[in-house]
């Protein structure tokens, strides 16, 4: 059975807004470090002044993936004394829709019981048999979250179309592993737009890069200064003079990318990026062309520039590339530059 997908599943918790506006972290099973704690409060939009309503939120903070539904308690239920409360699933793997989907059983049947028992035990059937079925709460089959599909779930015909060109910016930042920043005041804009860059290198199905919630907090950004490159998902606009963030900086409602002084010469661009640029542009203005297709195109160009990076490197000892054996080849300054840069973010340069 599911055992290898059930294994992903770390936690559930609880946490309730009363009548008097005191927000609590109330349950929880099997157990949450305080760290970690404190940072799922600080996501949840109850902490946050009545401000903002997120039904449902999701990050990673120290390899750890969380998701985060809350909901308004309407009707007279068995929570007289709870106004609004979230459910947070904490799990080894990215999958937003397979955890949405659990949590909003799991707080159905908050409302319906007012005791976490019921939640704990539908959690435990999902850890053990990778299925929870209620006939009024709805049923729940992890195999139908197959982690491809969460890998599609967005858009990069979106991306293309907000972009343009500058579209080689982010994938050019994507391929060398640097560190990219996402400003956005909206939380479901950026968990929308943050969630697809990993696409664009797709070979690597690497979505642990991705931090598409972070705080401006001490233990948030310690924990993001240990990812060599990232995908960084801020709402507080201040992070724009972070510069010790990021190399590139996008943001989402002016639609611009800036480059950092600091990343300058890496991200240098010549007629290779140019010619990249331009075809996923093409390939995501086809209107016959799914999201995926266009996926598929970049895939195939990226492989081949992997594979004219790996055989140049089968030609050097150690079978790495050094930059006297890139100079020997004459390419252009802007290729050349790209192609060291890359061979450093694959491990294929000879330090």
């Amino acid at each position: 059975m599911a055992t290898t997908e059930t294994q992903f599943m770390l936690s559930v918790g609880l946490i309730e807004k009363d009548v008097n506006g005191d927000t609590l972290w109330v349950w929880c099973y099997p157990s949450v470090g305080d760290e970690l704690r404190e940072v799922l409060l600080s996501k949840c939009c109850l902490t946050h002044d009545g401000r903002d309503f997120h039904t449902f939120v999701f990050g990673q903070f120290c390899r750890t993936w969380y998701y985060i539904t809350t909901m308004e308690v309407q009707e007279p239920t068995a929570l007289n004394k709870v106004t609004h409360f979230s459910v947070v699933v904490t799990a080894k793997d990215f999958n937003p829709e397979k955890y949405a989907a659990l949590s909003r059983i799991l707080c159905r049947m908050y409302v319906k019981h007012g005791s976490p028992v019921k939640m704990m035990e539908a959690y435990i059937t999902v850890l053990t048999k990778g299925i929870c079925q209620s006939d009024e709460n709805g049923s729940f089959l992890i195999k139908d979250y197959d982690v491809r599909k969460a890998y599609l779930a967005g858009s990069v015909k979106d991306v293309v179309s907000q972009f343009g060109m500058e579209t080689i910016i982010l994938y050019t930042a994507l391929m060398l592993k640097k560190r990219i920043v996402v400003h956005h005041p909206r939380i479901e804009a950026l968990l929308e737009f943050t969630r697809v860059l990993p696409a664009f290198v797709w070979h690597r199905k690497d979505w642990s890069i991705l931090h598409p919630y972070v705080h401006l907090s001490d233990a948030e950004l310690e924990d993001l200064k240990k990812c060599p490159g990232y995908i960084a998902g801020f709402v507080n606009p201040e992070v724009s003079n972070r510069t010790d963030l990021f190399d590139v900086f996008v943001n989402l409602p002016d639609s611009t990318i800036t480059v950092s002084q600091s990343a300058k010469e890496a991200m240098a661009m010549g007629k290779l990026h140019k010619d990249i640029g331009q075809l996923i542009v093409e390939s995501a203005e086809d209107v016959e062309k799914s999201d995926s297709q266009v996926i598929k195109d970049i895939s195939v160009k990226t492989k081949e520039i992997l594979a004219n990076l790996v055989a140049l490197a089968d030609e050097c000892e150690d079978s790495k590339i050094t930059l006297e054996g890139l100079k020997q080849r004459h390419f252009p300054p802007a290729t050349e530059n790209f192609l060291f840069h890359l061979a450093a973010a694959e491990q294929l340069l000879r330090i």
